[in-house]
């Protein structure tokens, strides 16, 4: 028996918002200790500079990863770190390159950081060799453009990264990063945008700082509002209350008139610049063109609460504003894919009972399962085959999916003609994905914070779902030299949303544009913007960001002989990309034989998602037993499995769930990222494809050994290999050309067929156990 003692009130000074077990030290227990951001908002670009903190709360040298967002248009131009009164500027390398030379930095025991892209919108860093009770520094700087509609400029700064659904078959090998998720064929990259999430009732760990200045010259601002946060406003300084939460998007929209310009940026050097063009359309009636109209509605798991309600409730109002003459269909989808009844398989008119069928149909929605969305969009490109229409594609959804690459690369081609717009629906929504579907769409992505914004947006995608008020749009210069292939996509023109067209030009800053057209009615249409020349180096690295996602979109959908450029373009213009990293390290040796620890930083579960109440306080347990032990945990109880431990194991810190917290589904329904994990079972000791390839090499090696045997006697080998083969194919799902080795083996009765099976055996043997080298993760 052992008698333990309680403490006293006056002993245990009760944490605001702590749960119960959670433990306070003097030096705390997570690497990332602060976050500031500082915006200047200049018409409608945003200068950022942005400033992670990490201190190192243990007693040997630490190496800690922090997986972040960044708005996804930004453009990331400068990185340095700060530590010890020294200064190491980034240098912008091939990717490869820059992990390279931060590996060796890290092994030599040098201090040094790597900045990535792993999404537009998701980036990673990692910093290694922060000494013990050492605090590092790290900065970011961008450039930012802000969207301009309806009268509105709106500067989101995303703050956490949400839990994503990966779906596919685990991919064998190394992992590209530690995240909670296995990368798998569908997402080959999964374990670096899933990062571990924070259990309810973990005391704030990160201090949060962000203040936005804005530059109101020029501009006739009338209101300045934040949709999510309470904010304090200084003059023209916005900024945000102490206290908060790295949970949820920031959000700032001003108010104020734009107008029709041409800013022309030099280079400083040589006789090239970049422009920046804005059209204001003039105010017109919108059309009522008959069209086909396809609504793809995300009924997952982490669309639960609100989400589901504003789905639904946007979902229906589309449906509501469809006339006579159109035609439409409803897809909702989770892991399968659901239609109305009696509404049958394809396209019908909008009549009022068809109508009435589809929204009795969205009113019993409730969210479950997973987010299997590839397959409805193929379903939805199928439906709007007909070209002598107006197509229109609409889909409603979160965006929470870690396979964006795949879906771009199977839709990319199918959605000419088709016009895409997405409704984003979330308080941490994956803008970079629906604006870079709707981009290939030539749509509109419109995106819905909470309840009380819906019905702004839902006015917004009323007047845009319609006919454009110009489409076939083309752009030529006037006495400026306009650089061929430089504009990327021009879309078309919607009401009330101003045209934003970046671009290069050759010869002298003056001069004119003529953007052409032809209106809702297929007439003619033209407007010429005459030029003016302006000071704002940061249009430059805007328009360098928009032509690398162009570049990289079409990467991701199969035009693979792009790298050489986009990496040429990135190293060029100073601008962080997929293929390139920010890489700065120190020349001082601080830590021999490099860190001995390494943590990954959990990060926020979004405002507005529920966590899983009976699986939180086993995870929460598990894991802080865990980390004393330094050795990766068994799951717990409806949590997903923890990564193999490694010699020096990447753990995140306790008092976090493995796999972060997502919506409840709705109906007692597992949660959709946990549902997908248990489908898939505990991770194995051994990954099954080396397993595989080592009883191939087995079987190899032996018939090498048995290649001297007399004819008849290998003839009876081949056809007991044959025998093996066939068993192990089927306990490998099939493998379809080892079992048509087996098949050949076994019917094998001619003596003078045996060379010819024996040498395709070994051809095929050496073939399939050869560990098939991996493309680096972001070439995938």
């Amino acid at each position: 028996m052992i008698t333990i003692t309680t403490l006293g009130p006056e002993q245990c000074e009760p944490v605001p918002d702590a749960g119960l077990g959670t433990l306070r030290t003097e030096r705390g227990n997570l690497p990332l200790e602060s976050v500031d951001v500082t915006a200047t908002v200049t018409g409608l670009i945003a200068g950022v500079e942005m400033v992670q903190g990490f201190r190192n709360p243990h007693d040997v040298a630490l190496e800690a990863t922090y997986v972040f967002p960044l708005p996804d248009r930004a453009a990331v131009t400068a990185f340095r770190m700060e530590a010890a009164g020294r200064v190491i500027e980034g240098v912008l390398k091939e990717r490869g390159q820059a992990r390279a030379d931060y590996d060796q930095a890290i092994a030599e025991g040098r201090r040094a950081a790597i900045a990535e892209e792993d999404r537009p919108d998701v980036f990673t860093i990692r910093v290694g060799n922060i000494v013990p009770g050492e605090r590092v520094t790290v900065h970011l700087a961008l450039d930012q453009p802000l969207p301009y509609e309806d009268g509105a400029a709106t500067f989101r700064f995303p703050l956490v990264v949400a839990p994503r659904y990966i779906p596919g078959a685990p991919l064998d090998g190394e992992r590209a990063g530690d995240g909670w998720a296995p990368d798998t064929d569908a997402v080959p990259d999964a374990s670096r945008i899933t990062p571990p999430v924070l259990l309810p009732g973990f005391p704030n760990p990160v201090r949060l700082s962000l203040a936005a200045t804005i530059d109101a010259a020029g501009l006739n601002l009338r209101e300045v509002r934040s949709s999510l946060h309470t904010v304090l406003r200084e003059g023209n300084t916005v900024q945000l209350q102490p206290g908060e939460r790295l949970d949820r998007d920031f959000i700032l929209r001003l108010v104020f008139d734009a107008s029709t310009s041409l800013s022309l940026v030099p280079d400083g050097e040589g006789e090239e610049g970049t422009f920046a063009l804005t059209v204001v359309p003039e105010e017109a009636p919108t059309t009522a063109a008959p069209k086909d109209v396809v609504l793809v509605l995300d009924r997952s798991g982490s669309m639960d609460g609100w989400k589901m309600v504003a789905a639904r409730r946007a979902s229906a109002r589309i449906v509501d504003t469809l006339t006579a003459g159109d035609r439409f269909a409803v897809l909702s989808f989770d892991t399968v894919v659901e239609r109305p009844e009696r509404l049958g398989e394809g396209l019908v008119e909008a009549s009022d009972r068809n109508r009435y069928r589809a929204v009795e149909h969205l009113s019993r929605l409730e969210a479950r399962g997973g987010t299997e969305m590839l397959q409805p969009l193929e379903q939805a490109v199928a439906l709007l085959g007909d070209r002598s229409r107006d197509r229109v594609l609409v889909l409603v959804t979160d965006g929470q999916v870690g396979n964006e690459d795949q879906i771009l690369d199977r839709l990319g081609t199918r959605l000419a003609g088709v016009r895409v717009h997405t409704v984003g629906i979330d308080r941490a929504v994956n803008a970079g994905f629906l604006s870079r579907l709707t981009g290939f769409g030539k749509g509109r992505c419109e995106l819905v914070e909470s309840e009380d914004q819906l019905d702004e947006a839902m006015e917004n995608i009323h007047r845009r779902i319609g006919a454009p008020l110009v489409t076939d749009l083309s752009l030529k210069g006037d006495g400026l030299g306009l650089v061929s292939g430089a504009t990327g996509r021009l879309g078309a023109i919607y009401p009330g949303v101003p045209l934003t067209v970046h671009g290069r030009y050759r010869g002298d800053a003056a001069g004119s544009v003529v953007l052409g057209g032809l209106d809702a009615a297929e007439r003619p249409w033209e407007r010429r913007v005459a030029g003016a020349r302006v000071d704002n180096p940061a249009v430059r690295s805007v328009w360098a960001r928009a032509r690398l996602r162009e570049l990289e979109d079409r990467y991701a959908a199969g035009d693979h002989s792009l790298e050489e450029e986009i990496v040429a373009t990135s190293l060029r213009y100073g601008v962080l990309c997929r293929f390139t990293a920010f890489v700065a390290a120190d020349t001082r040796v601080v830590a021999e034989g490099g860190p001995e620890h390494r943590v990954i930083q959990p990060v926020e579960l979004p405002s507005g998602w529920e966590a899983p109440a009976v699986a939180a306080a086993p995870m929460a347990m598990s894991w802080m037993s865990a980390s004393a032990a330094m050795s990766a945990p068994p799951p717990a109880p409806g949590a997903m499995p923890a990564p193999p431990a490694a010699p020096k194991p990447r753990m995140a810190a306790p008092g976090f769930a493995p796999g972060g917290g997502a919506p409840h589904s709705g109906g007692g329904e597992a949660l959709d990222w946990m549902e997908q994990e248990q489908q898939r079972g505990p991770a194995p000791q051994e990954e099954p494809l080396d397993a595989f390839r080592a009883q191939l090499a087995e079987e190899l090696r032996r018939l090498r050994a048995a290649a001297s045997l007399r004819v008849a006697d290998r003839l009876r080998y081949l056809v007991d290999l044959g025998n093996r083969l066939a068993a192990l194919a089927a306990l490998h799902g099939g493998h379809a050309e080892l079992a048509a080795l087996a098949k050949d083996l076994t019917s094998c009765e001619a003596p003078a067929d045996v060379d010819t099976l024996w040498q395709l055996a070994v051809h095929t043997l050496e073939t399939l156990s050869r560990p098939r080298k991996r493309r680096p993760f972001w070439k995938r």
